[in-house]
C-alpha cells in the first residue's frame, strides 16, 4: 500500500474511532508524569540529602540514574508499541513505573531510592512514545496539528510546573511524608489511568514478530555509552572512563547498525529499520532537534543563578519560571493557528522568538538590579518569550519529522525523535552546563553566576540559530518532492 492510500485508509479508521481522543487523553498521561517527574524531583534533593545523610554522588544518581535509563530504552519502548500494540506497552510502562514510583516513596535509605529511580526511568521510557506514535496511529490527517499542539502543551505544562508543584508539595508536607510525596502523588493518577487505559480496546499485533534482543541489547549499550559519560563525566570532572567511554560509542552504534541491516536482509524485524535514515528531510530534522533542545541546561543554571547569586528560596526560584511554564503551555494549544498563517515557517518563527527571549534575558541579567521592578518585569516577559518560542517550534518541528510516516514506524520514530531530545538535553547539560561552572569557579559568587550565565545563554542562543536554520532547510521543496521509502513494504 503507497503512503498516501495508508493516509487516507489510516483517517476513515480514525473518524469512525469515536473513542480517539479519549485514548489520547490516557497516553497523554504518561507524556506529563514522565518529565514532571524529572522536574519535581529537584526541589526534593535537600530534603532527601537531609533525611538520609545522601552524598553529592548519591544524589546526582537520584537524577541521573532515572534520566540515563529512560534514554536508552527509548527507541526499545517505541518497537515493542509497533510489535505488540501501543496501549499494551503503555500500560505495561504505566503499571512499572507507578511500582517505582511506590519503591521510591518508601525508600529506607539513598540506595533503594537510586534503583527505584531507574525503574521508574524503564517504565516511562515504555510510556512516553507511545504517545507521539499515536498521533500517527488514531488521527485523520486534519486532527493531527490539534493532537501534536495537545502533545506539545503537555510538555510544556510539565516542565513548567514539575518545579513550582514540587516546591508546594514539599513545603505543605502533605500527611506528613514530606519528600516523599513527589513520588507517592504518581500512585492515585497511575491507578485512574490503568483503569481507563483497560476499558478502552486497543488494536494489537496478532502474529507479532520477534523482538530483536540482540539489537535491543546494542542499541542499550551504544546510548548507554553515550548518555551515562555526558551526565556523570562533567560532574567528576571528566575522568578517563568517560572519555574511553565516549570513545566506544561509535563502535558499538557501528555493531548495532550491521547487526540490523543483515537482520532486514534476512527477512526479520529489526529494532531499527534502517530504511528510516532514507526518510526525505529525517536526518535533517533529528538534527535540528538536537541543536533545538540545547536549552536543557537552561533549567539547571538558571535555577543556580536565582538561588546562588539572587539569593531566593526553592520556592521563590520555582515561581520565577511561571511565564515559561505558561508560554510553553499556551504555545502548543495555538500552534493549529500559528501554521495556518505561518506555514512552513512556523518552527523557525517560534525558534526565532525564543532565541530573542534568550538573548533579552542575557540582557536582562548582565544588567540586572534587584531593586527595580522594571528588571523584574523584563526578565518575567524574557522567560515567557522563551516558553512560547519553544511551544510554538516544537509541534511543527514534530509534524516535519512525523508527517510522512506510514503507521508501521510509529513507534521507532517516536522512540528516535524522544532519544534526539533527551541526548541534546544531556549533551546540553554537559557542554553549556560545563561552561557555566568553568566560568562560575570553585567558590563562585555572584558577580562571576551572573556573567557564567550570560555566556552560557549566548551559547544556547547559537545552537538555536543553527536549529532554526535547520529547520529552514528541512521545509525546503526539493526534500518535499522526494519519493519517501515509506510506499515500500514494512516487514
Amino acid at each position: 500500500m503507497s503512503l498516501e492510500q495508508q493516509s487516507r485508509s489510516n483517517g476513515v479508521i480514525a473518524a469512525h474511532d469515536r473513542w480517539r481522543w479519549v485514548r489520547f487523553a490516557v497516553l497523554l498521561t504518561g507524556v506529563f508524569l514522565s518529565p514532571l517527574d524529572f522536574f519535581i524531583v529537584n526541589i526534593a534533593l535537600p530534603a532527601i540529602k537531609e533525611e538520609f545523610g545522601a552524598t553529592p554522588s548519591d544524589l546526582q544518581l537520584v537524577v541521573s540514574g532515572y534520566m540515563t535509563t529512560y534514554a536508552v530504552f527509548l527507541i526499545t519502548g517505541g518497537r515493542l508499541g509497533d510489535i505488540f500494540g501501543h496501549r499494551a506497552i503503555f500500560l505495561a510502562g504505566l503499571a512499572g513505573f507507578a511500582g517505582a514510583s511506590a519503591i521510591c516513596g518508601w525508600a529506607p535509605c539513598s540506595s533503594v531510592l537510586v534503583a527505584g529511580r531507574i525503574f521508574q526511568g524503564l517504565g516511562a521510557a515504555l510510556m512516553v512514545p507511545q504517545g507521539l506514535a499515536s498521533i500517527n496511529m488514531i488521527f485523520a490527517p486534519r486532527e493531527k496539528s490539534l493532537a501534536l499542539g495537545l502533545y506539545g502543551a503537555t510538555l510544556g505544562l510539565a516542565a513548567g510546573s514539575g518545579q513550582i508543584l514540587g516546591g508546594f508539595l514539599v513545603s505543605a508536607d502533605v500527611f506528613g511524608l514530606g519528600w516523599r510525596i513527589v513520588f507517592l502523588v504518581n500512585l492515585p493518577i497511575a491507578a485512574v489511568v490503568l483503569i481507563l487505559g483497560l476499558l478502552l480496546s486497543g488494536a494489537s499485533n496478532p502474529r507479532p514478530p520477534r523482538l530483536d534482543i540482540f539489537g535491543v541489547m546494542l542499541s542499550a549499550l551504544t546510548l548507554a555509552l553515550v548518555v551515562t559519560p555526558l551526565i556523570e563525566g562533567r560532574e567528576q570532572g571528566w575522568p578517563l572512563w568517560s572519555l574511553l567511554l565516549l570513545m566506544a560509542a561509535p563502535i558499538a552504534g557501528s555493531l548495532f547498525l550491521r547487526n540490523e541491516d543483515k537482520l532486514l536482509r534476512e527477512g526479520g524485524a529489526p529494532l531499527f529499520d534502517p530504511r528510516v535514515m532514507e526518510l526525505p528531510g529525517f536526518s535533517l530534522g533529528l538534527l535540528a532537534a538536537l541543536f533545538f533542545y540545547a536549552i536543557g541546561a537552561f533549567f539547571l543554571i538558571f535555577s543556580i543563578y536565582l538561588q546562588s547569586a539572587l539569593g531566593e528560596s526553592p520556592r521563590e526560584a520555582a515561581l520565577v519560571f511561571l511565564p515559561f511554564g505558561v508560554g510553553s503551555f499556551l504555545a502548543p494549544l495555538l500552534s493549529p493557528y500559528a501554521g495556518r498563517m505561518l506555514g512552513q515557517r512556523t518552527a523557525p518563527a517560534g525558534i526565532a522568538l525564543e532565541t530573542i527571549g534568550i538573548l533579552s534575558l542575557a540582557l536582562v541579567v548582565w544588567n540586572w538590579r534587584t531593586d527595580q521592578p522594571l528588571d523584574h518585569a523584563l526578565r518575567g516577559l524574557s522567560l515567557f518569550a522563551i516558553g512560547f518560542g519553544q511551544g510554538t517550534a516544537l509541534p511543527s518541528l514534530l509534524r516535519a519529522i512525523i508527517g510522512k510516516v506510514e503507521p508501521a514506524w510509529s513507534g521507532l520514530i517516536s522512540g528516535i525523535i524522544n532519544t534526539t531530545l533527551q541526548v541534546s538535553s544531556a549533551l546540553s547539560i554537559a557542554t553549556v552546563g560545563g561552561l557555566f561552572f568553568a566560568i562560575a569557579g570553585r567558590e563562585p559568587v555572584a558577580d562571576n553566576i551572573s556573567f557564567a550565565l550570560v555566556v552560557s545563554l549566548l551559547a544556547t542562543a547559537c545552537c538555536l540559530v543553527i536549529a532554526a536554520l535547520a529547520t529552514v532547510a528541512l521545509t525546503q521543496p526539493t526534500l518535499v518532492k522526494r519519493r519517501t521509502p515509506t510506499e515500500k513494504k514494512i516487514p
